[in-house]
C-alpha cells in the first residue's frame, strides 16, 4: 500500500501537491486524479457495487429505466455516457467513481462529515496520465490524436458508443473521463469520474497491481479539525461546492454544529 500519514497541516499541503511540477511546459500541472474518503478503511467500490445482490444483472435496468422517466432535456445528447454522467450525478447507482482535479475539493470531502471526525480519513492520488498509458491501443490513439489526457463524453460516444463494446474490450483498467457540464456543482466541483469495463470492477483491487500510479494519503482523525476550519476560511465549503439551498443548508449546519 503506496499510504503517506501526514502529521501536520504543512505536511498535507506538500503531499497534496507532490509530484506536480511539469519538465515540459515547466509549470505545476499535476496529473493527478484525487478522491477523498471519510473513512481510511473505505474501498473504491462503485454505488453499483455497494447496492449488492445481482448488481451487475441490475445496471441495464437501471439505466434503461432512468431514460425512460427523466426528462429528456438533463442530457445534451441521447449517448450511455451522457446518461451515465447524469445518472452518477443524481444518485442513481452507477458503476462511475467521482474524483476531482481539486486536491483541496477532495480534501473538503475528507472532513465534511462531522459523525466521521473520529476516523482517519484518506485521499487517493491517481495518475490517470500513466493510468491511460495502460489502455488498449485504439483508446490511447484517440488521446493522442486528440491531444487530451483524459477523456470527454464525445470521445467516448464516437469509440464506445454502448456498454456492450465497452465491456467486449476486455482488460481491466480504468478510464478516466469528464463529465458534460450539467450544472454549477460539476463546474465547481472540478469534477471528472473514472469507469471500468466491468460492472463488477473494484478500481483500488487494479490498483494494487499498479503501485507507481497512486498513492494514498492518510489525514489523521487528530488533524481533521484543523484541516476543516482552513478550508472553511479559504472558502472550500458546501455553499460553495453545492450551489443552491441544501449546499447552504449543509455548511451553516456543520458551521454552528457544536466540536462535540
Amino acid at each position: 500500500m503506496q499510504d503517506v500519514i501526514v502529521s501536520s497541516w504543512a505536511q498535507l499541503q506538500d503531499e497534496l501537491f507532490a509530484d506536480s511540477w511539469n519538465e515540459e511546459l515547466g509549470r505545476f500541472r499535476s496529473r493527478f486524479a484525487f478522491r477523498g474518503l471519510s473513512d481510511a478503511g473505505y474501498s473504491l467500490e462503485t454505488t453499483l457495487i455497494r447496492l449488492g445482490g445481482d448488481f451487475a444483472s441490475l445496471e441495464p435496468h437501471l439505466l434503461r429505466n432512468f431514460r425512460k422517466y427523466a426528462r429528456r432535456n438533463v442530457v445534451e445528447q441521447d449517448s450511455i455516457w451522457h446518461w451515465l454522467s447524469v445518472a452518477q450525478h443524481y444518485g442513481l447507482p452507477t458503476r462511475l467513481l467521482d474524483w476531482t482535479y481539486s486536491p483541496y475539493v477532495a480534501l473538503h470531502f475528507v472532513t465534511a462529515n462531522l459523525e466521521k471526525f473520529h476516523l482517519d480519513g484518506v485521499i487517493w492520488a491517481v495518475d490517470y496520465l500513466k493510468t491511460h498509458q495502460q489502455l488498449p491501443h485504439s483508446l490511447q490513439n484517440q488521446l493522442a490524436e486528440e491531444g487530451a489526457n483524459v477523456f470527454t463524453v464525445r470521445m467516448l460516444t464516437e469509440s464506445l458508443p454502448n456498454l456492450q463494446d465497452f465491456n467486449q474490450l476486455g482488460g481491466h483498467y480504468p478510464i478516466f473521463f469528464e463529465p458534460p457540464s450539467i450544472d454549477e456543482r460539476i463546474s465547481n466541483q472540478f469534477a471528472l469520474f473514472s469507469v471500468m469495463p466491468e460492472a463488477c470492477g473494484v478500481l483500488s483491487r487494479w490498483l494494487q497491481k499498479h503501485p507507481t500510479l497512486w498513492r494514498r494519503i492518510i489525514i489523521p482523525a487528530s488533524l481533521k479539525w484543523e484541516t476543516r476550519d482552513k478550508l472553511d476560511q479559504a472558502n472550500i465549503t458546501e455553499r460553495v461546492l453545492f450551489p443552491g439551498l441544501d449546499g447552504l443548508s449543509s455548511w451553516l449546519k456543520r458551521q454552528y454544529s457544536p466540536k462535540s
